[in-house]
Order: C-alpha cells, then sequence, then structure tokens
C-alpha cells in the first residue's frame, strides 16, 4: 500500500478495528473524527526506525487490542466495558466512568443523595441543573474519573498541552525501565520499549497491585510478557530503601498517578531528572491537574466522541491509553541533551488529534460494512489483536533476583 494511503485517517480508522466499536449496538459501525488511528501508525513508524525494526507492530490496530481479546463491542453512550456512560448536562454533555467498588458512594456524594445499587438515574437527573464547569469541579474534588465533554475552543485549547516526538531518534536497547505504572497506557509504553531491548521492571506495591491484574489474562500477558516483577513495601524502611536503590538504578521511569503517590514514596522526580534519566509521567490531565481519569472518560472529554440524532456516543474502547501509551514510548526514543521529565496529558494527547472534514458514512457492499478512503472503497476490519511472547510474572517473582544485582558491583 503506498505510504499516504497507509497514513490516510479513514483507512487507518477502518483498519484499526475503532468503527466496530463506535455506535448503536444495533445500527451501523461509525468512522470516528480526527486521525487517532493515522497518529498512532505514524507513532509506531517513529518507534520501528529508533529500535531499527525491532518495533514491528501497527500502531492503529493497537486501538483495537484490548476489544480483540475481551470480545466488547460498540454500546452508544455505554463504554464498551459497561462502567461509563455519557450523560446530557445542563449546558452539554459529560462522561462519567463508575469502574471502581467504590465508585458509586462517590456518585452519591457527587448528587447528595442516596443512589442505591443503580446511581445513573440519579446522576443523569442531577446533571438536568447543572453545568459542565459544576459537575468537573465536584467530580475532581471527590475523585471520580469523568469530564465534560469538550468542543470547539475548548479542545484547541486542550490541544496546545499536547507531547509528540521530534529531532533525533535514540535506541532504548539495554536501558533499564522501571515501571510503576498500572492499567493500559503506562504497560504498553513499557511493553513498547521492550520490545525496542530494554530492560523492563515493573514494581507493585502491597497496598496497589495493578487492577489489570484482574482482568483479561490474555491481554495482561501481552503487555507484561517477559518483564519482570517486583514487589516492595515502601512503608517498610529496608524496601523503601531498596525502592529507592532500584528507582536511582533506571535508565528510564514511568508512572501513571497524580505526582504526589510517588512523592510519597519519597522519590523525587526532579533529583532523577537531574541525574541524566529520563520520567514519563502519564495522568489524565498533565502534573499540574487533581483530576484522574480512565481511558473512555479522558477520550470523551478531550472531545473526541461520535454523534447521531439521539445524541453522543463513545469512540472505541478508551482510546487515550492505547494512544497514550505509544505516545510516550515514542517520547522515550527520544534523543535528549540531559535528563527530561515527559509531563504527558491523555486529554491533550487526544484531543491533538481532532479536526478536519467529517468523516464518511458506513455503508454496506457485498455483505461488508465498507468507507471510502482516499484510494476508494475499504472494508472495515474487525478489531485484532497479537499473541503474547512469553508469560508474565506473578507480583514479586523476581524481588530478590533485582535487588541482588543492585548489590553486585557493575
Amino acid at each position: 500500500m503506498p505510504g499516504d494511503a497507509f497514513h490516510d485517517p479513514v483507512r487507518a480508522w477502518a483498519d484499526s478495528g475503532i468503527p466496530y466499536l463506535t455506535g448503536r449496538a444495533d445500527e451501523a459501525p461509525i468512522v470516528p473524527v480526527g486521525d487517532a488511528a493515522a497518529r498512532a501508525r505514524r507513532l509506531t513508524d517513529w518507534m520501528r526506525r529508533a529500535s531499527n525494526g525491532s518495533v514491528d507492530v501497527d500502531g492503529a490496530t493497537l486501538l483495537g487490542e484490548r476489544a480483540a481479546l475481551t470480545g466488547r463491542r460498540r454500546r452508544g453512550a455505554v463504554t464498551v466495558g459497561g462502567s461509563g456512560r455519557l450523560l446530557p448536562a445542563a449546558d452539554g454533555w459529560v462522561a462519567v466512568n463508575c469502574a471502581r467498588p467504590d465508585d458509586a458512594a462517590r456518585l452519591g456524594a457527587l448528587v447528595g443523595r442516596d443512589i442505591g445499587t443503580d446511581p445513573w438515574p440519579a446522576v443523569a437527573d442531577w446533571l438536568t441543573g447543572h453545568s459542565r464547569a459544576e459537575f468537573d469541579e465536584r467530580a475532581t474534588l471527590l475523585g471520580i474519573a469523568a469530564g465534560g465533554v469538550a468542543s470547539g475552543e475548548e479542545i484547541g485549547s486542550a490541544a496546545r498541552r499536547a507531547l509528540r516526538p521530534a529531532g533525533t531518534s535514540r535506541s532504548v536497547s539495554g536501558l533499564r525501565v522501571v515501571d510503576f505504572s498500572a492499567l493500559w497506557a503506562g504497560p504498553l509504553c513499557a511493553h513498547l520499549l521492550g520490545l525496542a531491548g530494554a530492560q523492563v521492571i515493573k514494581v507493585e506495591t502491597p497496598q496497589r497491585p495493578d487492577g489489570a491484574r484482574r482482568g483479561n489474562a490474555d491481554f495482561y500477558r501481552l503487555l507484561h510478557g517477559g518483564h519482570e516483577s517486583v514487589l516492595l513495601d515502601p512503608a517498610a524502611p529496608a524496601e523503601r530503601d531498596a525502592l529507592h536503590r532500584l528507582v536511582h538504578s533506571a535508565d528510564i521511569v514511568i508512572e501513571a498517578s497524580r505526582p504526589r503517590a510517588l512523592r510519597g514514596f519519597g522519590l523525587d522526580s526532579a533529583e532523577f531528572v537531574a541525574a541524566g534519566a529520563t520520567w514519563i509521567s502519564i495522568t489524565a490531565a498533565g502534573r499540574q491537574s487533581d483530576r484522574i481519569g480512565f481511558g473512555d472518560d479522558v477520550s470523551a472529554s478531550a472531545g473526541l466522541v461520535a454523534d447521531d440524532d439521539a445524541g453522543l456516543m463513545f469512540v472505541g474502547d478508551a482510546i487515550a491509553d492505547p494512544l497514550s501509551g505509544m505516545t510516550a514510548a515514542a517520547l522515550a526514543m527520544c534523543a535528549t541533551d540531559g535528563g527530561v521529565l515527559w509531563d504527558l496529558s491523555m486529554r491533550a494527547t487526544v484531543a491533538q488529534t481532532l479536526g478536519g472534514p467529517p468523516p464518511p458514512r458506513v455503508y454496506r457492499r457485498r455483505g461488508q460494512w465498507v468507507v471510502d478512503a482516499d484510494d476508494g472503497p475499504v472494508a472495515l476490519a474487525a478489531p485484532v489483536s497479537r499473541s503474547a511472547l512469553s508469560a508474565a510474572p506473578p507480583p514479586g517473582r523476581d524481588t530478590s533476583a533485582v535487588l541482588s544485582r543492585l548489590e553486585t558491583p557493575t
């Protein structure tokens, strides 16, 4: 396929599997707005060149990879995983996620009354009398993964904070990556760096293991296969000291929590960067924001939504996660003059992909869903996934071995 066709936004969406995850369950798939799938391809092209071909993946198809393994399908204004909703507020729409065990109680606090086992009717009713700004303020205060859906200049304002790889690339082969992240964005970054030859060490604490371990086992294995696993308790002085030594031995650190989380462990990103290393911080809306978010609500709040006469719909499966993970990995492969802290906002990463003409409609042709791309009609592909290269380690399997290496002079 010619290079221009490979990066055509419509063809990239068609190849990604995302249209199959976008739209009403009983209606035609929808090609989303913007160029997120084509941008994902450009990111993996960057990594392929930086790694001399070791990272040989198609960024467009990575966007739908989790859905391929979980069997999830499009559900309109409900996330494909079922935990989130798009709901109308007094002056627009908001995206709300209720994925954690205590989120229903948080939503009860938001609306100020008992909501029982089903929070959605009460939240929908509350929103009819409140603005997106009021909702955002209360959701941030309560630690709810949610946000008002951006439009117009709000999208442009968010996009101006976006990061993208530029300049000269570098090889990460042989570098040590310490990965504190969980779920999807950070682990995908670590996975891609591992494909490029980096040594990846996943760090968890007894209090906060990676919640993705409770999810789809094949997906977890895909992202973590071949990595080492360390389990350390920063509340124990000896283990806290070991954690510090491990971080200071790293070339790259990945975190995907608000900055105060690792500061509570006594870890200072500024000190790490001053020593010449790379610190990757992936957050919902940047390190200066207290907002939390998951991929679906962040994507929608950035403005990446589909719509029809019935209202707004989610696009794909938590696109902000894989798009941010790919961006973070590409940034880690950028040559810099000394240490660097990459402050990656997931919301900004999605917002920068928006704009351009409305996408064409999907239609039926010879029993297939088809869309017209720049070089002619192209059939929509279903989401696909790669196979894991090796097994993922259980929590803490490699703690002793990793710490022993730290004690061995080099």
